[in-house]
């Protein structure tokens, strides 16, 4: 609708703007009169209140029937309001799909956990990340240090990712300050330091940075204590905090013997347990093995619950070693420390990456310290684990990382045929995941042929 269409005679919208524009004059004057004299009369007060309510009176009638009015140009084609019904029709759709879908619960933390939830949303929304909160490095070790806050970074990357927001906004909660004293602090950490501030405790604060971004799932701290890493190297010296542990492993060329946390009796989040005893399936990983996935475990009855869980409980083998944690391990070395922690019902499968890498990255990698993990099929099935092994392999600014769109692929994949098709109490879940997949399928198709 054009200007000139907005001043023809009868569309009855700028009677009521007029309207609108005398209650505010009313409410101004009868405002200003009674704060610039106050030495008038109780009548003059009395008066002056009488306008004031009068204009908020005016003013209300006014918006009320301009919006009428604009109502009604609409319903007579006056005005254009396009909404396109099919992709509204989608959006419900797809809502209601993902709510269908399986209950997944993932362990870990660090960007290896971020990565494959950023894939696994497309298949379920009933998503619950338990995320550890031992990490004092960096950012996250600033804030745990200066305000004593429970460390967000991990928990800020996983809300990201199940997050459904636009890129700038990503962009903003994920900037990392260059000077000042914020230097190298990320704007999102803030974020929920300044959450925290405002709510009764951390878990609070999760919750509600999880609503402002419309998160498909739950992400929960793993525990509320104050808990940090201590490690004993083979040499017999002790290690504490997250950050140190890694470097001196590679400084004093030790292997990890033995990791504890603090204080010992860390005590999970009932929200955490519930969500165990519900799920249909828990991951594990991908992540640093010893400081994001065992160090949840050593919460206490955190890996009682995963061994009660009917679930089908997988693991997600990293793709390169990890110098300090993981230093020439294969895959079945992963599965060896999982069990030791954890027990034997820990674990049912283990996803591995069967692609390779070009030998310019390999070396880069090698002169770092990492290696390929090798998958040791005999050794695994020696520990009464069963393989499920795909490329996996994503280059992405010339770093390797687990591909998230066929890392959730095929752990769906595994979900549906391993777990739900011998369930007959969730042959729906067995449905929509299947055809997820296809529609999944046919998506990748499209694209190659474009």
């Amino acid at each position: 609708m054009r200007i000139r269409d907005w001043l023809k005679v009868g569309i009855k919208v700028k009677r009521w703007l007029a309207f609108g524009v005398f209650g505010i004059l009313l409410i101004a004057f009868g405002f200003t009169e009674l704060v610039t004299h106050r030495v008038y009369d109780l009548y003059y007060q009395v008066f002056y209140v009488f306008l004031n309510i009068t204009g908020v009176f005016v003013l209300y009638i006014s918006v009320t029937e301009m919006m009428r009015s604009i109502i009604a140009l609409v319903n007579r084609g006056y005005l254009k309001v396009s909404l396109d019904s099919r992709k509204i029709e989608s959006l419900i759709y797809e809502k209601r799909l993902l709510v269908k879908g399986p209950k997944i619960v993932v362990i870990g933390g660090g960007t290896g956990l971020s990565t494959m939830l950023r894939g696994l949303k497309y298949y379920t929304s009933n998503i619950t990340a338990i995320v550890t909160v031992g990490d004092d490095g960096g950012g996250s070790g600033d804030l745990r240090e200066d305000l004593g806050i429970l460390p967000p970074g991990d928990i800020r990357n996983c809300i990201l990712a199940l997050a459904d927001t636009e890129p700038i906004l990503e962009d903003l909660l994920q900037y990392r300050f260059k000077d000042g004293r914020l230097k190298n602090q990320s704007f999102g950490n803030l974020f929920l330091a300044a959450m925290t501030g405002i709510s009764d405790n951390f878990e609070e604060a999760v919750q509600k940075m999880s609503s402002v971004l419309a998160v498909t799932g739950k992400v929960i701290p793993v525990t509320l204590d104050n808990m940090e890493l201590v490690a004993k190297l083979q040499n017999g010296n002790i290690v504490e905090g997250e950050s140190q542990i890694p470097e001196e492993a590679i400084k004093q060329n030790s292997r990890i013997e033995e990791l504890k946390i603090k204080p010992e009796n860390a005590m999970p989040l009932k929200e955490a347990l519930d969500a165990l005893k519900e799920a249909d399936a828990i991951v594990m990983g991908p992540g640093s093995l010893y400081t994001s996935i065992i160090s949840n475990l050593l919460v206490k009855d955190i890996a009682k619950e995963i061994k009660k869980s009917d679930a089908i409980k997988i693991y997600i083998s990293n793709i390169m070693t990890q110098p300090g944690e993981t230093t020439g391990f294969k895959t079945s070395d992963h599965l060896k420390v999982l069990l030791k922690y954890g027990g034997k019902d820990i674990v049912d499968y283990v996803i591995a990456n069967t692609g390779e890498i070009a030998d310019e990255l390999k070396e880069k990698y090698q002169q770092d310290g990492a290696e390929l993990v090798k998958l040791d099929r005999e050794d695994i099935n020696s520990l009464g684990v069963k393989i499920v092994g795909d490329n996996l392999v994503k280059i992405k600014n010339g770093l390797i990382k687990h591909d998230s769109d066929k890392l959730a692929e095929v752990l769906a994949d595994t979900i549906m045929e391993k777990k739900l098709l011998y369930d007959k109490k969730k042959i729906i879940e067995y449905m929509y995941l299947s055809q997820r997949i296809k529609e999944r399928v046919r998506e990748e198709k499209g694209k190659e042929i474009d």
